[in-house]
């Protein structure tokens, strides 16, 4: 049997927190393994427990969520996807957030679907935004706008030394477009293990830890 993801849960609102625990805990394949209030014992946790996947708040006391992202990334002996999860839409939380190194970004209003979603998600890899946000992303370094290159200047793409093929290039817009491996195997008419080899690529050219930070080089540097 696969081992189940483990989750830390990071919030100050412990109701808040016993909420989320029951409804990962309802799944077979989830299992929540610690409990942090702050962002300083996010730090401390992601450091003991060596969780897979970290749901992070942003306004706390001692250290705010953006600051416990950018200290448990930069752990190099550490492999936790953060996903940012906030009452709050707001652009400078989510474009601080990218650059900090989160892999997803939900809003509390979001259903107990797509918190377990978000957590299957990250834990296999990938990256995942609500897709209103997603749209806002896409716009915003698209269009270049100032507060996007502020907000993500670590994220700008490196010179690729190795080009992306004509395929790779068409697989990486319809990523920009929020679309799932089987959404782009249907609108390419190819099958999804070849879109997964294809965004295995694509990662590895751009550097990118995962499909959020590869879409958000690809419109930095326009190639999407």
């Amino acid at each position: 049997m696969t081992a189940p993801i483990r989750v830390l849960l990071v919030d100050d609102h412990a109701m808040l927190r016993a909420g989320f625990r029951t409804i990962l805990d309802s799944q077979s394949d989830i299992t929540v393994v610690g409990e942090a209030s702050t962002g300083a014992e996010a730090v401390a946790a992601a450091s003991d427990l060596r969780p897979d996947v970290i749901s992070m708040d942003v306004q706390m006391p001692d250290m705010d969520g953006i600051e416990a992202t950018r200290r448990i990334v930069a752990d190099p002996d550490g492999h936790a996807a953060i996903a940012i999860v906030t009452t709050f839409d707001r652009d400078d939380y989510l474009f601080n957030a990218l650059d900090a190194g989160a892999s997803g970004f939900l809003l509390k209003n979001s259903g107990p679907e797509d918190l377990v979603a978000a957590v299957r998600v990250l834990a296999a890899g990938d990256g995942m935004l609500a897709p209103e946000v997603t749209r806002r992303v896409v716009q915003r370094y698209a269009a270049g706008a100032p507060g996007a290159q502020s907000a993500a200047a670590a994220s700008a793409p490196p010179a690729l030394s190795d080009p992306l093929t004509d395929r790779e290039a068409e697989v990486l817009t319809l990523m920009a477009e929020a679309m799932s491996n089987a959404e782009i195997a249907t609108t390419l008419y190819i099958g999804e293990a070849t879109v997964k080899t294809h965004v295995s690529r694509i990662l590895q050219k751009l550097g990118a830890r995962d499909r959020v930070q590869a879409v958000v080089r690809a419109l930095r540097g326009g190639l999407a």
